[in-house]
């Protein structure tokens, strides 16, 4: 019988603990302010996981509201689909994580925060949890609905389908934006005026970043 080693016990106390981002976030927060090496690398793969399948519902959402294959003669065969989902979402995944994690240390910063941009990606990657759900609950039924006209202009998902699809996506981006604000005000310990002040901050430094990216792509 094999004995797992404290390293191996406390990688698994994560994957136990990580559904609690759903429905008890602060609890699972509260435990990322063990910033030593071994807590991070302990929860380093499911952080990963979190990151990735959620990073496949965000890929699959920005292409369906901005279609971009109708520049391209491309067969989106589900094949090429799920290649290029794995890997649009893999680079979503580590937008959100450095990116993503950047904006919340600029932000944690900008009112006095003292922890490093480690915590910061942190908080940021297992926020994005709730697309997890949203990839596995709501994206079957609209590939069943819609099929590939979802990613192409003036398909069948256009109309009164498409805004309801859009609307729920804004939900799932909400809720991700809520425990960013969980996330900042419990790994600080702040009072919530002081976190959304400091998520604000990130907002205006993402607004100036997406702002500088389109300048320079016209």
């Amino acid at each position: 019988m094999s004995v797992r080693t404290p390293a191996e016990a406390l990688e698994r106390e994560w994957w136990s603990r990580l559904p609690r981002i759903l429905y008890a976030p602060g609890q699972l927060f509260a435990e990322l302010r063990d910033e030593s090496r071994e807590a991070a690398d302990a929860r380093q793969e499911p952080l990963v996981a979190v990151l990735f399948i959620a990073g496949i519902a965000m890929f699959l959402s920005l292409v369906a509201l901005e279609p971009p294959y109708d520049r391209f003669s491309l067969d989106l065969s589900s094949l090429n689909l799920t290649l290029e989902s794995i890997i649009g979402g893999a680079l979503v995944a580590l937008s959100n994580f450095w990116l993503g994690g950047a904006l919340v240390y600029l932000g944690g910063r900008g009112l006095g925060a003292l922890s490093g941009y480690r915590l910061a990606r942190h908080v940021a990657g297992l926020s994005t949890a709730p697309f997890i759900l949203l990839l596995v609950f709501v994206w079957p039924v609209r590939l069943g609905l819609y099929g590939t006209d979802l990613f192409h202009a003036g398909g069948r998902d256009a109309g009164v389908g498409s805004d309801v699809f859009v609307a729920i996506d804004a939900l799932f981006l909400a809720w991700t934006l809520a425990l960013v604000l969980i996330g900042i005000r419990v790994t600080q310990r702040w009072s919530w005026r002081r976190a959304a002040a400091a998520l604000g901050v990130a907002a205006l430094f993402a607004i100036l970043l997406g702002t500088l990216a389109y300048a320079s792509s016209r």
